[in-house]
């Protein structure tokens, strides 16, 4: 689609890649740029010396908006994080995100894939066999990954073609900015986990899910969803015009599937993932993982059985999830000395998440926690916490939360510490050989990091400073 003459403005550059993508986007099909964020430019010059290293000419609004500039603008594009009733999003004519630019060109099979927690990982490796088929020569064309999970889809649209595959992880924000626009319709969607997250945005869970709901509404009886076996999981399969398949933790093994569901399940934390399909039981997700973890092993599941669906052999899936190697900031493995085993799980901002790194690993743990609060419940890391060695807790308003709960309950902690140095220090005096030292803060990253991703690697750089220089 071509924007020649039209005046664009970019509403949030940030430092994630989408604002930078919609940038080059516009201004490479002719578009007069305007990019305007409340972050002042020294914040945001590693994103404006990309856009500056491309060639591309923009005119700033940096510390501020103004309202002028919204209504001049032929066209806005808005980052997630900006609330949709904002006053300057309603002084404009048009608004779109990247994503909704991207739905309106692409001409690809496209799976989406949202939830709370999982949907990166679950997201991650349903491209990583889509991949492994065109290797194989199973599909034609290329397999791409974008979305929420920080590439753009803005970055490949123009090298698409009919033959190729995307997948888009989506947040409940960009699914609630599709909301009513007809431009989502993904042949497989695949919802993992539902938490508790965003209540400082939503106010209600309800109000939360609804925006969940947007990624299968726009199905039809050709396409899939897959959910899971709780009573979200179970409200998204009764509402899709798609066709629904559960993912589930065992039981399903010998209870009956209600008329019209297929589906799958774990058998345990060290069993396989099973599907029943046309008739027999099949093995799609090998027991011995790279990655640790139940709830990473239902994360594969929910992928497998999207692949299914789509065509490739349940042996092939089965095969390549076993070679998976997990992703960045999601119970990352990425250093090993004397013996303590150092992961980073910077992505999981709810305490779910942080209760579920402490529950992933056999060995010993020593669980660097806290942060920023955002509303919610800090009970299920609490519960966790007496099975960690340690508790170590980063500065933040959710940290002032946990101290107080951490106490009531007689469980001891470090900190909370205003630094990731002195965190890291604390845990290597803590460990002993054998260990498992995480990150898993269960909280948002805001105050001592620009985001959570700055936060993992600012933790994975103040870890090999310590363990290999003893500083």
């Amino acid at each position: 689609m071509e924007y020649t003459g039209m005046k664009a403005l970019v509403m949030g550059l940030g430092l994630h890649g989408g604002g930078l993508e919609s940038a080059r986007y516009l201004a490479g099909h002719g578009a007069e740029l305007t990019v305007t964020d409340l972050r002042d430019e020294k914040t945001l010059a590693p994103s404006i010396e990309k856009i500056r290293a491309a060639g591309i000419s923009a005119r700033y609004v940096l510390g501020r908006h103004n309202i002028e500039d919204f209504e001049n603008a032929d066209l806005v594009i808005k980052n997630p994080g900006v609330r949709p009733d904002s006053p300057y999003l309603r002084a404009a004519k048009q608004v779109e995100t990247d994503i909704s630019l991207f739905l309106a060109a692409s001409p690809t099979r496209l799976i989406a894939v949202t939830g709370s927690k999982g949907k990166s990982g679950t997201s991650s490796a349903i491209h990583w066999v889509l991949d492994k088929a065109r290797q194989r020569g199973l599909l034609s064309g290329k397999a791409y990954l974008g979305g929420n999970i920080t590439v753009s889809p803005l970055t490949f649209l123009d090298a698409l073609s009919p033959e190729d595959d995307v997948v888009l992880e989506l947040s409940s924000w960009q699914l609630g900015d599709l909301r009513g626009r007809r431009l989502l319709k993904p042949r497989v969607a695949v919802i993992t986990a539902i938490m508790p997250d965003h209540l400082d945005r939503y106010g209600t869970m309800d109000a939360y899910v609804a925006d969940k709901r947007v990624i299968y509404q726009g199905q039809d009886s050709g396409d899939l969803t897959v959910a899971g076996d709780d009573s979200w999981g179970w409200s998204f399969l009764a509402e899709t015009p798609g066709r629904p398949m559960v993912y589930a933790q065992g039981h399903l093994a010998e209870a009956p599937l209600p008329e019209g569901v297929s589906g799958g399940w774990v058998e345990g934390p060290t069993g396989p993932g099973l599907a029943r399909f046309c008739g027999e039981i099949i093995e799609l997700v090998p027991a011995k993982l790279l990655v640790p973890g139940y709830h990473q092993k239902k994360n594969l599941l929910a992928a497998a059985l999207a692949l299914l669906d789509l065509g490739l052999p349940a042996e092939f899936i089965r095969e390549s999830l076993g070679s998976f190697p997990g992703i960045e900031h999601r119970l990352e493995f990425f250093h090993e000395n004397r013996g303590l085993r150092f992961y980073n799980d910077t992505a999981a901002t709810i305490p779910e998440a942080a209760a579920a790194a402490v529950e992933a690993f056999e060995q010993p743990v020593v669980l660097v926690t806290g942060g920023t609060d955002k509303n919610l419940d800090f009970s299920p890391l609490v519960a966790a916490a007496p099975k960690a060695k340690g508790i170590i807790l980063l500065a933040g308003t959710g940290s002032d939360k946990l101290t107080g709960l951490l106490s009531g309950a007689g469980i001891g902690y470090q900190g909370p510490f205003d630094n990731v140095d002195a965190a890291v220090r604390t845990a290597l005096e803590t460990a002993t050989a054998g260990d498992v030292v995480v990150l898993s803060p269960g909280c948002a990253s805001f105050g001592m990091f620009l985001n959570e991703f700055d936060r993992g690697r600012k933790w994975k750089e103040a870890v090999l400073q310590a363990t290999l220089t003893g500083r």
